[in-house]
């Protein structure tokens, strides 16, 4: 990790990047990031180069782990701010289906006896997630249609490990089960598939 450690960061045009405190933020048109780094670590932001150095302390395991660990981060940060992330999933399952309103994403995935409220009546939708700050959920597709016609949603953000948090956190309220796939996935996962039992004809 070390040699990762020594590469420097390019900072885009549109970026600014601020050290102070042992904590490095970036600005750029997606938004900012801050994030305090280890003590053992140094950063430097030279503005005339276009670059961001980090550096370390001494030469153990430890921190020389950190340094490459901190240079990923500083870089997704940078990456983030300027171009920003996202990542895609699909629903798949009859009537499976999500939307957004009001900040929050509604999600139905096939929980029939979580459908309805206390009095039985239809629930507008079997899970109400809070969308995290930073973070955009925009659906392209809002309901399932066979199993071959998958709904569509894409998260976006600045935060690269924000959205992995979100994105699998919601992946595991229905993963894709293995006979017929329905469930979350991201777009361009493999779901390794099962066959189903086969019933023999009985005799006449």
């Amino acid at each position: 990790m070390s040699r990762i450690g020594k590469k420097p960061i390019p900072v885009p045009s549109g970026v600014q990047v601020i050290v102070k405190d042992h904590t490095v933020t970036a600005k750029g048109p997606k938004g900012e990031l801050s994030w305090r780094f280890p003590d053992e670590i140094t950063v430097q932001a030279d503005s005339g180069a276009g670059l961001i150095v980090v550096g370390r302390t001494d030469d153990s395991s430890r921190v020389k782990a950190l340094h490459g660990l901190t240079r990923a981060l500083i870089a997704n940060m940078v990456a983030g701010v300027s171009k920003g992330y996202e990542k895609r999933l699909e629903i798949y399952g009859t009537g499976y289906g999500c939307q957004v309103k009001g900040g929050k994403f509604l999600l139905n995935c096939g929980y029939m006896g979580r459908g309805v409220d206390a009095e039985g009546k239809p629930k507008e939708a079997q899970y109400v997630i809070d969308i995290p700050k930073g973070l955009t959920v925009t659906v392209e597709v809002p309901t399932a249609r066979g199993e071959s016609e998958p709904a569509r949603f894409t998260v976006t953000g600045a935060d690269k490990q924000l959205i992995g948090q979100f994105t699998s956190e919601l992946r595991l309220i229905r993963p894709p089960e293995p006979y017929k796939g329905k469930g979350l996935r991201f777009v361009g996962e493999h779901v390794r598939r099962k066959q189903g039992k086969a019933f023999a004809g009985g005799a006449s």
